[in-house]
């Protein structure tokens, strides 16, 4: 089975030339997208100091730099800014990319910067309702010139949107692996369902889950993409293997059991045997995802001689 392959980057402890070697890599490379990540501080969360980019603008110059990639995100904290502002930047960016965007929503999660920036941390519930409201407002913002919409949360009252998208659709993704609201938030709203660092069992099961909600929301499951973000922890070599699992140990420390299949680890064979227990299970969609420094070398070698036993 042939899959798309992306690249996901934590724009994080790392300059901005080694970012933009990784976009226009991963563009001149076969690789179906690239994503950055919504936060404002450091993930996993540590004190808030380490320098990081803003998502939407890095978007806007990957978006100019770029030829071939979608360009997304996983996934924009719906919190962080109105969904009507946020439309109306993410358009601009579908016209810089001349229609290559992808959109990416999420509830939220990192308490430490809704604190530091001022930011209400809602209770979860609210804060996926909160997400159903701006997910139907921002799909409505890319269908139609004119938008109305009285929430708990969001109001928006005959607003314009002008110019169109660039696309007749934009795809606008849900991300997160909660069976009991966010799936069902992505059958009734989404055109594709998006989650991070889970091993395959699992993601198979959400997948079954997420099925489910379909049926009840009378959608078709087989009209909804399905992707998967996984740390990218490979080595360049075989004899160098070891080396990066121990590294990652010492990093990460002991991972759950979901981590731990959501992580792409070892020399290029193991990652191969990995990567096809995704495969078996039908992904078709899968990201590599990066906490700087980016290793360049182990990303050619991913190229070269993981890739092609899959496209």
């Amino acid at each position: 089975m042939a899959i798309t392959f992306g690249v996901h980057i934590g724009p994080q402890n790392i300059g901005i030339e080694d970012l933009r070697r990784l976009w226009t890599y991963a563009d001149s490379h076969g690789f179906h997208q690239i994503t950055v990540w919504d936060h404002f501080y450091e993930a996993p969360p540590t004190d808030g100091s380490s320098p990081h980019f803003e998502a939407l603008t890095l978007m806007a110059a990957i978006a100019c730099e770029t030829k071939n990639v979608c360009i997304g995100n996983y996934v924009f904290c719906i919190a962080y800014r109105n969904p009507g502002v946020l439309t109306k930047a993410l358009i601009c960016i579908d016209h810089l990319s001349g229609g290559r965007l992808e959109v990416g929503l999420g509830a939220g999660w990192h308490l430490p910067e809704h604190r530091a920036f001022g930011i209400p941390f809602l209770p979860a519930r609210q804060r996926l309702d909160m997400l159903e409201e701006g997910v139907q407002i921002v799909n409505s913002f890319f269908a139609n010139e004119t938008t109305d919409f009285q929430g708990e949360y969001f109001k928006i009252t005959n607003a314009y949107m002008n110019p169109r998208p660039v696309q007749t659709k934009v795809p606008v993704w849900i991300g997160g692996q909660g069976e009991k609201r966010t799936l069902r938030i992505a059958a009734r709203h989404a055109d594709g369902w998006n989650v991070p660092y889970i091993g395959p069992e699992l993601f198979q099961h959400k997948g079954e889950v997420l099925d489910r909600w379909c049926e009840k929301e009378g959608r078709d499951p087989a009209s909804i993409m399905r992707s998967i973000n996984l740390h990218f922890n490979m080595s360049a070599t075989e004899s160098g293997a070891e080396a990066v699992k121990r590294a990652t140990r010492e990093l990460y420390g002991v991972d759950t059991p979901e981590r731990a299949g959501g992580r792409l680890l070892g020399g290029p064979r193991e990652v191969v045997d990995q990567l096809g227990r995704f495969v078996a299970i039908g992904t078709t969609r899968i990201n590599i995802a990066f906490r700087p420094p980016v290793d360049f070398e182990a990303l050619a070698a991913f190229t070269e001689e993981v890739m092609p036993k899959f496209t």
